[in-house]
């Protein structure tokens, strides 16, 4: 199963009422037919799954892998100047196709909303 490249852009939140395409995440992850995240595949290639935080501060930049743990997906960020895992709300009960969204927890800070705007094949 070819990994997926999916980009997630700030959709409209409190203080971004045009949301902002400057700020969002690169997860590369293998989806199921229906666009999920498939939890099997992910076990098999789970080195390979990972997650950069992209923003215009690059102080704010970060990379890591998508963790998974019980019921929840993670972004694990191994090293302390990137900030603590941030955690997606329901993100394996999420589809990943282009104009869906997606909550996650940044820093443990207030959730936000992004919008998914690429699905493509990872390279």
């Amino acid at each position: 199963m070819p990994l997926k490249r999916i980009v997630l852009r700030l959709a409209r939140n409190p203080g971004f009422p045009d949301g902002d395409d400057s700020q969002g995440y690169v997860i590369v992850a293998p989806l199921d037919g229906g666009g999920k995240i498939d939890l099997k595949a992910w076990r098999k290639h789970r080195d390979d799954c990972t997650v950069n935080r992209f923003h215009p501060d690059p102080d704010e930049h970060a990379d890591g892998l998508l963790t998974h743990r019980g019921d929840h997906w993670r972004f694990h960020y191994d090293e302390t100047d990137e900030g603590p895992d941030e955690a997606g709300y329901r993100l394996g009960d999420h589809l990943f196709k282009p104009g869906e969204y997606v909550t996650i927890a940044n820093h443990g800070e207030d959730a936000l909303t992004y919008i998914v705007t690429e699905v493509l094949r990872a390279e």
